[in-house]
């Protein structure tokens, strides 16, 4: 931590507790990753396959390539983050995100497209992704929900506005002008918070999480935790994972191809598809403080079989979409869909496993989920392209949500041996 971030938190602290401003800094990282999220492509899949002549089984098999590539990288930069902390591991990470989207603008075939997309994939969706989170999580403990909560407000304006900028930029720049443009203002919208501003953990400036003022630092009894070993002896790591999973893959494959279903399923403009982006991120800045406010109110697994059901819910009233209100209607199913999944990603990791070991635990618990992301389209771009019946696909994958729901209501709980830890706190 520099000079300049103490004098700054020493100036903010005096107003408000610092922890709110490192909410600012993780809603606009999750913003900013939106240059390697699934509904930033959407508007360039059918741009690119015109241009490189790919089908889209072979966009989506890049896609899936690089992204499971990213996938693995994950647990290790979980353990980097709890080495050297959140701040140093966002700084780079932003920096390589920006020259991924160059790299991107300039992929001229298959074997370019995949790298490019490995990229952003691993430092957008991912590592900047998992960082944001990380330090919000670091910094509350009563109030995480509402905390995460808030910070996915930034993935609500990514979506709502990411497509359409990108429509945008597309048809006055051209595609790759568009990477270009979106790999610099990564780096303008984010680097300057990060070094300046942010601070990895409240420890480092004498204070609990919460804004709770303390005299001595004691590093060994502040935090605790599960470490990684711990957590994969938990049963609730598997559920969590299998249920996160669901959601990594059907979500994904919506936000991949929502502009192409509505487009060719029941042709609706490509542009009005895209602004379906705007009710749902309306939505998601409604419903992302209430589902914060929940997770801080309810059970935890309660909440999360809730979240899961109407995942079930979305991909069931996509396939009904057969007008402007019903398409609406989807959007808005899957805004509260999204705002509930966003409050519950950096929520669960230290909910169940405590806060000493996040960053691997959370590493590991993404490798999932970024694996999920990877195939998820996959199923929806071979029913396209070999002629399979596309709508009854998406209905048949609503069981899987469906299912992972039944699992967090009747067996996810937290272990025994967190509990003790909270008790002897």
């Amino acid at each position: 931590m520099s000079y300049i971030n103490k004098l700054i938190y020493n100036k903010v602290n005096q107003k408000f507790f610092y922890g709110w401003t490192i909410v600012g800094i993780g809603s606009l990282g999750i913003f900013t990753s939106g240059a390697g999220q699934s509904h930033t492509f959407s508007p360039f899949i059918p741009v690119i396959s015109k241009d490189l002549q790919l089908s889209s089984t072979s966009i989506t098999t890049a896609y899936m390539i690089a992204t499971l590539f990213a996938a693995f990288l994950l647990p290790q930069i979980g353990k980097l983050v709890d080495r050297y902390g959140p701040r140093i591991i966002l700084i780079y990470t932003t920096i390589f995100l920006g020259i991924g989207c160059l790299a991107f603008g300039a992929a001229s075939n298959f074997l370019m497209l995949a790298v490019a997309f490995g990229f952003l994939r691993f430092f957008g969706q991912g590592t900047l992704m998992l960082g944001s989170a990380n330090i919000i999580t670091q910094w509350f403990d009563k109030k995480r929900g509402i905390a995460l909560g808030l910070m996915g407000l930034g993935f609500a304006f990514s979506m709502g506005l990411h497509p359409l900028i990108s429509d945008f930029l597309i048809s006055n720049y051209g595609w790759r002008n568009a990477w270009v443009i979106i790999g610099l203002s990564t780096w303008i919208l984010m680097l300057p918070p990060l070094i300046f501003l942010a601070i990895d953990k409240p420890e480092d400036v004498n204070e609990k999480p919460d804004g709770i003022k303390q005299k001595v630092i004691n590093k060994n009894t502040k935090i605790f935790g599960l470490n990684l070993n711990e957590a994969l002896k938990e049963k609730s790591f598997y559920i969590l994972s299998f249920s996160f999973f669901s959601i990594s893959c059907l979500v994904t494959a919506l936000h991949f191809f929502q502009v192409t279903i509505l487009n060719q399923y029941f042709s609706l403009p490509s542009r009005e598809a895209a602004a379906l982006f705007i009710p749902t991120m309306i939505t998601m800045i409604i419903f992302i403080p209430l589902a914060g406010k929940l997770l801080d109110r309810f059970k935890t697994h309660n909440v999360i079989g809730t979240s899961l059901l109407v995942t079930t819910a979305s991909l069931i009233f996509i396939t009904f979409s057969s007008n402007i209100t019903f398409a609406i209607i989807y959007s808005v199913i899957f805004g509260i869909n999204n705002a509930f999944n966003l409050a519950l990603f950096g929520y669960i990791w230290p909910r169940y496993f405590g806060r000493l070991y996040v960053g691997s635990i959370q590493g590991t618990g993404q490798m999932v989920l970024v694996v999920g992301a990877s195939i998820g389209a996959m199923p929806f771009a071979l029913a396209m392209d070999l002629g399979y019946d596309l709508l009854f696909t998406i209905r048949l994958s609503a069981l899987y949500p469906f299912l992972s729901a039944f699992l967090c209501f009747f067996f996810l709980r937290e272990s025994q041996k967190l509990t003790d830890m909270r008790n002897q706190k």
